[in-house]
């Protein structure tokens, strides 16, 4: 799926190959797959994990709070 993480300052991640992504949500981390339901929640302060397809290494973004959406195989996450 095709992820795309941006701050007011930059886009700080963009990928079209990501197997998973794991938010701090509101009410406790959460984690979207491929082919996920279309979904729009708030983000708490926290991590966000990102596993590229193929890769076994994690990469982690911190951030101040934010929203994100899912819709057609594609996350964009606004964040602080």
């Amino acid at each position: 799926m095709k992820v795309e993480i941006i701050t007011p300052d930059s886009a700080i991640f963009s990928g079209d190959q990501v197997q998973l992504i794991q938010l701090p949500g509101i009410d406790g981390s959460f984690e979207v797959l491929n082919n996920h339901a279309p979904l729009i929640s708030v983000l708490a302060k926290g991590k966000i994990k990102v596993i590229n397809k193929g890769e076994k290494e994690e990469q982690f973004f911190e951030i101040k709070g934010g929203v994100i959406e899912v819709l057609n195989n594609k996350v964009l996450v606004l964040a602080e």
